[in-house]
């Protein structure tokens, strides 16, 4: 019997898939069968992923496309491409994001519209675009990549927070109108995650004890973490799942 959660056949655009989080989740999904579509702005970086990953699944499986998740005609662009190039997609990751770290009364107007646009508003963008092609068939599936900041707040985060929790509604609101025309828009919220971007977090011993005395599993995420529940809402198995956030968090949610 085939199993529920095999992505063999999938076509899947994760966005910010060139390094972290996005490319572990990428890597993930490949392993199950899926045939990817990385994305990133930076075009070297994201080339040297794009053959990397092809030397290990196969060039007939990994494909790429650079654009910017905020550009309207990029973004329409790269999915015309990706459907004559590659095939219809079937699963869309929205995993761009940025962070920035300052004290609210010090935030400037650019750098909050900056991190709100990139975190929330690029997922409405480029889901958008992506349900105009699903939505006919009546098939397919969103993930959207949130945070334990969906749900929780700590100083200096402010924009980051304000988009991630935003970013949970967005997930409602994709649900509540494009559930009924054969879609699940589901969202993964990680916690706090051990990657080459927050090594400097894990260095410093004041934080670390922080994070592992907040967080009942008494230890840093890793990027396998979160592959499992990517795999899930990517299959058929998460068919019945529809306007949720699954937190990967160790348990950090859970508890005061």
């Amino acid at each position: 019997m085939t199993s529920p959660f095999d992505l063999t056949g999938k076509i899947i655009l994760v966005t910010g898939s060139s390094r972290g989080i996005g490319l572990g989740i990428a890597t993930g999904l490949a392993e199950a069968g899926a045939t990817l579509v990385l994305n990133g702005t930076d075009s070297v970086r994201l080339e040297a992923t794009r053959a990397s990953l092809a030397q290990r699944f196969g060039e007939d499986r990994v494909a790429a496309r650079a654009f910017d998740i905020l550009d309207e005609d990029a973004v329409a662009s790269a999915l015309a491409s990706v459907t004559s190039d590659v095939g219809p997609l079937d699963v869309l990751v929205n995993n761009a994001g940025v962070q920035h770290r300052e004290p609210l009364v010090e935030v400037s107007r650019e750098d909050w519209q900056r991190v709100v646009d990139t975190n929330l508003t690029g997922s409405f963008v480029v889901g958008r675009h992506v349900a105009r092609q699903m939505l006919p068939r009546r098939s397919g599936k969103i993930i959207n990549i949130c945070s334990v900041q969906t749900d929780l707040a700590r100083p200096t985060i402010g924009p980051y927070t304000a988009a991630k929790g935003a970013l949970r509604n967005l997930t409602r609101a994709m649900t509540a109108e494009w559930a009924g025309e054969g879609l699940q828009i589901n969202g993964i919220a990680p916690g706090y995650i051990h990657t080459e971007m927050t090594q400097n977090l894990v260095d410093d011993e004041e934080f670390n004890s922080w994070i592992l005395s907040r967080t009942p599993a008494r230890r840093w995420g890793t990027v396998a973490d979160v592959v499992g529940p990517a795999v899930w809402l990517a299959s058929s198995a998460s068919d019945y799942v529809n306007g949720q956030v699954v937190f990967v968090d160790g348990g950090m949610t859970a508890v005061v």
